[in-house]
């Protein structure tokens, strides 16, 4: 796949079919038309053009919003789509003088003037361009006008529901990892950095691994502990996850004192990220690990001593063990 983050980079190519939006999550709506787009271009010999903006347009346009969280990272995006064998990746700086770009100048100027679009495969109610006023009615109309297909993909639907971004990170803020899952078609993951934490699992010989998200637009779920899958160094191990805000000892316990440094501020609160890797021993301070999310144990808690959380945190290993073997 070849990666464009500027226009005057592309090149021509041979009957390019093209597609544009968000993509975010590259769920498994997303891969619907990704797969019509391919084979198009597979039937006229010709190869996929995939347009999409970075960073998100609600970042540009809302700044002061901060409630905006994203599914995938540009780096995730990038990664999926490479799985998906579109030929050509164009992501377009999205600017406040870009968003003014009317559709109609955005068809002319991008899509004819220089991609040469032969067909566009757009998806079900797409919408883009100033005030996001352009839709198939006006794609329709401007094909007309400049020479290319227009073809518009249903809905994606599972059991009688339609997938789509917002409905994913819906199910992710509520914890609902199998539905989100489903929606996606892989599992909802996440990378972050090993970093210094306050220690406690040690003490009760449940060491965990601190983890900082630097992306801010990362989506992190729901409050609580999951089953998960943890990459280190391209080999997967089995373990569990706390998202939580601390401290998780009750206000009687002398460890309230919170050392930890790798926080993430949603909604005001302090957010902390603790992994347990099962059967795990390296020196991992510093490195980076992605967490695979398989499905979730409990809500959060809080625990009167430390005796109380070594026991809950045994049950806690011992019902992600059996959601992995389920589910892995």
């Amino acid at each position: 796949m070849k990666i464009y983050r500027d226009i005057k980079e592309f090149k021509n190519v041979d009957y390019p079919v093209v597609t544009l939006g968000g993509f975010d999550g590259v769920h498994c709506g997303h891969q619907k038309i990704i797969n019509r787009l391919t084979k198009v271009a597979k039937a006229q010999k010709g190869e996929t053009v995939l347009i999409t903006f970075s960073p998100h347009p609600r970042i540009v346009l809302y700044p002061k919003e901060k409630k905006l969280k994203l599914i995938n990272t540009i780096e995730e995006k990038i990664g999926l789509l490479q799985k998906s064998n579109i030929d050509h990746l164009l992501i377009l700086p999205f600017t406040k003088e870009f968003s003014r770009i009317t559709s109609t100048e955005f068809v002319k100027i991008f899509l004819v003037d220089k991609i040469h679009t032969k067909k566009l495969v757009t998806g079900y109610n797409h919408s883009f361009g100033n005030n996001r006023e352009g839709d198939i009615k006006c794609l329709e109309d401007l094909s007309n006008i400049y020479g290319f297909e227009v073809e518009e993909i249903p809905t994606q639907v599972i059991k009688n529901i339609s997938i789509s971004s917002t409905k994913i990170r819906n199910a992710l803020y509520n914890g609902d990892i199998k539905k989100a899952n489903s929606f996606l078609g892989y599992k909802y993951f996440m990378s972050g950095k090993v970093v210094s934490g306050n220690r406690i699992g040690r003490t009760i010989n449940v060491p965990t691994a601190n983890i900082i998200i630097e992306d801010e637009y990362k989506l992190i779920p729901a409050k609580g502990v999951y089953a998960v899958e943890v990459l280190w160094k391209e080999k997967k191990y089995k373990g569990m996850i706390n998202i939580g805000t601390k401290p998780t000892l009750s206000s009687k316990n002398k460890l309230l004192k919170d050392k930890q440094q790798n926080i993430d501020t949603v909604n005001n609160k302090k957010i902390t990220i603790e992994v347990n890797i099962f059967d795990f021993e390296k020196d991992i301070y510093q490195d980076y690990l992605t967490i695979y999310f398989i499905d979730r144990i409990r809500d959060e808690k809080k625990f009167e001593d430390l005796n109380f959380l070594k026991r809950q945190l045994m049950v806690d290993k011992e019902n992600s063990l059996k959601m992995l073997k389920k589910y892995i």
